[in-house]
């Protein structure tokens, strides 16, 4: 009994676990560069019960067979795939056409990488983020800078290149997203070492939307809360078993 109780606590955490990121995800759905994430969940290997209540050789093992402790989840696995392209006409909004991310500086050395083209020209003129983070350009000799805004005008080429400013807007890439961990809705770091994605397309006037699909969340939703009630059931029976137990032993 007391296997059973942990088993079912173990898979009510997991549940939990799972039911917090379709909460995430559905929550962002409307965030520009929002990529969804889902949760990688294995059972976990079976293992030998005995007790030693075989009769006259009590003082041996009696086998009962295998007994497997429920679920654990192994890994976030966030999914990069890419939005739909939305029309802003905004000249400082931007959407990066197939792989990539913009690079914006973080702060104390540290930069972050994003899908989210949703820019704005400080007081300062220097193109950010809405949070105030500057948005990395590389010049022709590949120093990385911030990129000046002249006159609050924002002029860019499909190839990402600011003429008046004589910058390119940097977009950089990974062999392996594996690596990329998650510091906000819509900002990564990694410890791997990027490279310049010369070739990348970036269409100005247009913004990523979230790859979250409402719809496939919704039935995760549904499968959790069937799977939440299935194991209340559980509980409630071993419950009344454990109650049961307890006042036969008492009446004895």
């Amino acid at each position: 009994m007391i296997r059973s109780l942990y088993t079912l606590n173990r898979n009510m955490n997991v549940l939990q676990k799972k039911q917090e990121n379709v909460s995430a995800n559905i929550t962002n759905v409307n965030t520009v560069g929002y990529k969804f994430q889902d949760m990688v969940q294995s059972t976990l290997e079976s293992k030998e019960m005995v007790n030693f209540t075989a009769g006259r050789n009590e003082n041996l093992e009696h086998r009962l067979g295998g007994y497997v402790y429920g679920n654990q989840l192994d890994q976030v696995y966030t999914d990069f795939s890419q939005g739909s392209l939305v029309q802003t006409d905004k000249t400082t909004d931007f959407a990066i056409i197939d792989r990539g991310f913009f690079v914006i500086e973080m702060g104390n050395g540290q930069y972050g990488y994003t899908r989210n083209g949703n820019f704005k020209i400080s007081n300062e003129g220097i193109l950010t983020t809405l949070d105030g983070y500057s948005v990395m350009g590389i010049d022709e000799n590949g120093q990385l800078e911030q990129i000046p805004i002249q006159n609050n005008e924002v002029h860019i080429d499909n190839r990402g290149f600011f003429p008046e400013e004589e910058i390119y807007l940097l977009v950089v890439d990974f062999e392996d997203y594996t690596n990329l961990r998650t510091i906000g809705n819509t900002i990564f770091t990694s410890e791997a070492e990027a490279y310049n994605r010369v070739n990348g397309e970036v269409r100005q006037g247009y913004v990523e939307a979230s790859n979250v699909q409402v719809a496939d969340e919704l039935i995760r939703m549904i499968e959790i809360s069937r799977e939440f009630e299935s194991n209340q059931k559980l509980l409630h029976a071993a419950d009344e078993t454990l109650n049961k137990a307890v006042n036969e032993l008492g009446r004895l």
